[in-house]
């Protein structure tokens, strides 16, 4: 378990200072004047440099090591956050949200891949599971907090607190262990369709959780937003940890189509929600259905992910989840923006109600069937 704990504080830090941003920076531009499409499209830039990030993430950890990728990536992430205060023209907060996708990406992937490396195998179901308790936990501060700073005071000091919280990860990567030496290039390079089905359905959820965390704020504003955003954290964290437990009892995927209904079933309200014919009850409601269903999509699809991919190829199994994760945030809040800009937010969440239990299918449908391995 040596190393564990830091690697829990770096990625709760870190995904804190993150969290603080995510709804305001939109937001921000929105009250700058701004158009919705590109409130989103900050938020998608910000995914795509992740997602690229991610991409090279696997080579980089084998190169200089997963703590230096860490502290790179907080030093990327949270700093820059500052150079928010000097302009919110178009071009610059695209060009500091490109800067600090790349932190995000390494963070993202070196963080989920060192608990993979540390964990016990028998223990990996609550390694991965307390991860996500961590970076749930500081969504659930870090959303809301975001928002009620920027409506009590102003963005300012929300952008502030962002580098903070971030640069402060840094005191938890120095007490990282170092990893042991993996050969340059591992034995067998994984294919892609290997993970394709844990990487659509992380990312199915995603899509749905990044359209809520940039749109709902603006598609109901006279509703308590900030503390659905809370409750939804809450029950994401309940929800991982919960399917961490599970699966070290039980195996891992056996829940992965119960939190995919879940979050599924959620959208339907937040719908009726944005169309206002449900009010605050139905807003909590949808939020606690939802994150819990998004916790467990979460962690089974890790933990099958680490599966399929095997000891050998951990980074590629926590990139490849990663990737998933952030394309599908960064899609769904500029995709789900663009259908809110045409059609309505209404009609955004119940596109994302559709999307949620059907790209998985068919990634499931397309993909191999999963070799199987020796349970541990």
């Amino acid at each position: 378990m040596r190393g564990l704990p830091a690697a829990w504080v770096l990625a709760a830090a870190a995904f804190g200072g993150f969290s603080l941003l995510l709804p305001v920076v939109p937001w921000a531009i929105a009250e700058a004047g701004g158009s919705d499409t590109l409130a989103g499209s900050v938020t998608a830039v910000f995914m795509l440099t992740t997602v690229l990030t991610q991409i090279a993430m696997p080579r980089l950890m084998r190169t200089y090591g997963h703590r230096a990728t860490l502290i790179a990536g907080c030093l990327l992430l949270g700093p820059p956050s500052l150079l928010f205060l000097l302009s919110m023209a178009p071009a610059a907060v695209v060009g500091i949200s490109a800067v600090r996708g790349i932190g995000f990406g390494m963070i993202t992937v070196a963080a989920s891949a060192l608990v993979g490396e540390l964990a016990p195998p028998r223990l990996l179901g609550r390694a991965t599971g307390a991860l996500g308790v961590g970076i749930a936990a500081s969504q659930m501060i870090g959303l809301p907090a975001g928002l009620a700073i920027s409506e009590r005071f102003s963005t300012t000091p929300v952008f502030i607190l962002g580098a903070i919280v971030t640069s402060a990860a840094l005191v938890a990567a120095f007490r990282l262990p170092q990893t042991p030496k993996r050969a340059a290039t591992p034995s067998g390079r994984i294919p892609l369709r290997v993970l394709l089905f844990p990487m659509v359905a992380v990312g199915a959820g995603a899509i749905a959780y990044g359209g809520l965390t940039s749109l709902l704020r603006i598609a109901v504003a006279d509703l308590p937003v900030p503390t659905a955003l809370a409750v939804l954290s809450a029950s994401t964290l309940v929800g991982r940890f919960g399917a961490g437990a599970l699966a070290d009892r039980f195996g891992a995927g056996r829940m992965l189509p119960v939190g995919l209904g879940l979050a599924a079933v959620a959208m339907v309200p937040f719908a009726l929600i944005a169309d206002d014919r449900a009010g605050a009850g139905a807003l909590i409601g949808a939020s606690v259905c939802f994150g819990l269903g998004f916790g467990i999509v979460q962690n089974e699809a890790l933990l099958v992910a680490f599966r399929r991919a095997g000891s050998e190829h951990i980074g590629s199994a926590s990139a490849a989840w990663n990737i998933g994760f952030d394309a599908g945030t960064g899609a769904g809040s500029f995709a789900l923006g663009a259908v809110a800009a045409a059609s309505g937010y209404p009609a955004a969440f119940a596109v994302a109600a559709l999307l949620v239990p059907t790209l998985p299918l068919l990634a499931r449908l397309a993909g191999p069937s999963e070799r199987p391995r020796p349970s541990t």
